[in-house]
């Protein structure tokens, strides 16, 4: 867990010369602000990892099923091998499990990205903010996050439009206000204004 070469709390340094990650790319990821609960999870799988099973910092996060022949003659899940997925479809199929046992529609793995962009484009409040949030994805550019991510739904764009209107005009009145207030100012200066 490093920033650059410096250990960093509540982030994963992803380095591509070690792991297999998109374009080769090697980047930090921090704990998206999403509730202690995630970071609790993790903390207690990767404690599971390192105490129960004695895997080291060279071992995957979440390793491949080992698949072995049962007691009836089939093959069948028996624990965890030390290597990556070799693709993404068993993930794909351990959520689509998991949310069919908890009685909910299927969302792919993939969905829970567009969530955290949506996320960040309402908690965001400036291009630094939303720039840090892009590359914590690992996006390089923040292009590729709006492109990729950044569509707005139809009834949100109306609220959007609509609540920026009622915000300009808002805006407008209180610059009517200042410019006021700046006249008012220079009559009691004695700074004689004709208004054309």
């Amino acid at each position: 867990m490093r920033c650059g070469s410096k250990r960093t709390a509540n982030s994963v340094y992803q380095d591509a010369r070690e792991v297999k990650t998109k374009f080769s790319k090697t980047f930090n990821t921090f704990f998206f602000p999403v509730g202690d609960e995630i970071r609790r999870i993790v903390a207690e799988w990767v404690s599971y990892l390192r105490h129960d099973k004695l895997w080291g910092n060279d071992d995957p996060l979440i390793p491949a099923t080992r698949v072995a022949l049962g007691a009836s003659r089939q093959f069948e899940a028996s624990g965890l091998e030390r290597e990556h997925w070799r693709t993404a479809s068993p993930i794909r199929g351990v959520f689509k499990e998991a949310f069919e046992g908890a009685g909910l529609p299927y969302f792919n793995p993939h969905s829970f990205r567009n969530t955290l962009v949506r996320l960040g484009e309402e908690r965001c409040k400036s291009p630094e903010e939303f720039k840090a949030w892009s590359q914590n994805l690992g996006h390089e550019h923040v292009l590729t996050t709006f492109l990729s991510y950044g569509e707005v739904a139809c009834q949100r764009q109306g609220e959007i439009i609509g609540g920026l209107a009622t915000a300009q005009q808002a805006g407008s009145s209180g610059a009517n206000e200042i410019t006021e207030a700046v006249f008012q100012r220079f009559r009691d200066f004695g700074v004689n204004i004709q208004e054309k």
